[in-house]
């Protein structure tokens, strides 16, 4: 029988890139979104349509379902769930800019936090039970060792977005505690880069750049005067700060690694770490970058900014024993695939053509949408 996955935030950068492998998995996908954070185009019926999607069924051949909801508007996503039988659910669907959820923290915590329990509550209704979550390494708060493996105490989070992820994460352990029926894996990962290899999908912020790759490539192709990096004097190889850059592929073939696990048993709550388990700082990336796309990039040192930490990165062993995954992609080829989803794509998602495999096409095969309004983002 087929298997049927649920995607909240499905347009967004890191779910249009799981369901590429969920497609090529051969799963059967329903994906939601509501454009808060990704970009739409206008279809001829009218309706709003995800252009990352449209390339996604292009990439793999496969069909799937969108239909443009919030995770607020919890009629609506009744009536999804009506639609089809959903046998598994993969939650991206929250905003996440950090400086903004410290200046609307509101916003944040009735987005997320509300979010999620009407999609739990909608899950509990329809008995389906098997859920991936998309959590972060902001849960970890500063590290007290190095390392990070899924035993660090959690809970000092220093920004209100993170802390939504873990209250969250804390609601799910409470369910799965009482609800013997709930079979949760939470994936904690950590700084997703890179682009699919086609170069068809990659990152296309809808806010001014926060994330380091897009930015770096901004430059690089000359729509930004310059980088800014914040703190040289971190006690790391170069004064600067220390991640976890993961291929936005291996985090995709992470999540469905997940989703076979709970097909296969009942784990009520497990909780992995997704990561390279190698540290890189900043000055790195942008040298390896610089190096790989032939481009010079230029940049600026300003004073560190409160709340950043030194240096975070995972072990990432259980996911490997447990799930049987581990990163495949380095640094080089996360630099590569991201310059040539840019280069391809200067514009991103914003033009009436479509890319696949490199070619230019008209519009991709049209998805099913329909329409409500609401304020749900996504990943």
């Amino acid at each position: 029988m087929v298997h049927t996955v649920f995607v909240t935030g499905g347009a967004g950068y890191i779910g249009s890139h799981c369901i590429v492998s969920l497609l090529e998995a051969g799963y059967e996908v329903v994906a939601i979104d509501n454009f808060a954070n990704s970009v739409s185009e206008r279809g001829a019926d009218g309706l709003s349509r995800a252009p990352a999607l449209d390339r996604v069924q292009q990439i793999t051949g496969k069909e799937l379902t969108f239909v443009q909801c919030d995770l607020l508007d919890i009629d609506a996503l009744r009536n999804i769930f009506k639609l089809k039988k959903i046998d598994s659910v993969i939650h991206f669907a929250a905003i996440k800019a950090v400086g903004e959820s410290m200046e609307q923290p509101f916003l944040y915590y009735r987005n997320n936090m509300m979010g999620a329990i009407n999609l739990l509550e909608v899950m509990k209704e329809n008995g389906c039970y098997n859920l991936v979550f998309s959590s972060s390494c902001t849960v970890y708060g500063s590290p007290e060792f190095l390392p990070i493996n899924e035993d660090h105490p959690t809970g000092k989070v220093t920004n209100v977005y993170g802390r939504t992820k873990y209250f969250i994460e804390e609601m799910l352990k409470d369910v799965a505690v009482a609800e013997k029926q709930w079979n949760i894996i939470m994936l904690r990962y950590f700084n997703p880069v890179g682009a699919h290899p086609s170069g068809s999908i990659g990152e296309d912020p809808t806010k001014p750049f926060t994330n380091l790759m897009p930015y770096i490539a901004q430059v690089a192709i000359g729509s930004k005067p310059k980088l800014t990096i914040f703190g040289t004097d971190y006690n790391t190889e170069d004064g600067t700060g220390v991640r976890d850059y993961i291929h936005i592929m291996d985090l995709a073939s992470g999540h469905v690694a997940a989703l076979k696990k709970l097909q296969e048993e009942h784990l009520r709550m497990k909780i992995y770490n997704l990561g390279t388990g190698e540290g890189v700082s900043v000055l790195r990336l942008l040298k390896t970058f610089e190096k790989v796309t032939g481009t010079k990039v230029a940049y600026e040192t300003l004073e560190r900014r409160v709340g950043d930490i030194d240096a975070i990165y995972a072990k990432c062993e259980l996911a490997e024993k447990e799930l049987g995954w581990k990163s495949q992609y380095n640094l080089e080829q996360m630099c590569e695939d991201f310059w040539r989803w840019q280069t391809m794509n200067p514009d991103g998602y914003r033009s009436n053509k479509t890319i696949t495999n490199g070619k230019m096409n008209g519009e991709g095969k049209h998805i099913a949408t329909a329409a409500t309004n609401g304020t749900n983002g996504v990943h």
